[in-house]
């Protein structure tokens, strides 16, 4: 039923809850599962300043990056899942909906978590976003 799953990682406490639901579902179908970060146009730009400032500011996200979508991959491979890394920069919801297209997902597994910011209750979030737009069936995982 699920042959390519998406599962977006940011690190967050939320995101890993999102990598274990998916696992244990996986683990027995033989799903590939896509690890996907996406580094937010608006961070990156940011980032993109001169001055030593920007560029630590860039090496901190480059190196969160890494370290999100290793322990994601690793938590993976030590269940027996096939993993495929990727990292892409933009809009997150735009970004995850054309990765979903281009990439033939099946399911999209996004982490929500119970803490959110004032304008993330007037605005919405990522995962609020992601499941109105993305184009297959959306999974929450509740921390």
């Amino acid at each position: 039923m699920y042959d390519d799953v998406l599962i977006l990682t940011d690190g967050s406490e939320a995101s890993d809850t999102a990598l274990s639901h998916r696992i244990a579902i996986t683990s027995s179908t033989g799903a590939t599962v896509h690890l996907l970060h996406v580094v937010g146009v608006g961070i990156e730009m940011s980032a993109s300043g001169v001055g030593d400032v920007a560029d630590e500011l860039t090496e901190t996200l480059d190196e969160e990056t890494k370290e999100a979508v290793g322990r994601a991959e690793k938590k993976a491979n030590e269940a027996g899942v096939t993993s495929e890394r990727v990292v892409l920069e933009g809009v997150p919801e735009d970004a995850i909906r054309q990765y979903s297209t281009d990439h033939g997902i099946d399911l999209v597994v996004v982490g929500e978590s119970e803490d959110s910011t004032l304008s993330e209750r007037f605005f919405g979030t990522t995962t609020d976003e992601v499941v109105q737009s993305a184009p297959v069936s959306t999974l929450v995982a509740r921390d």
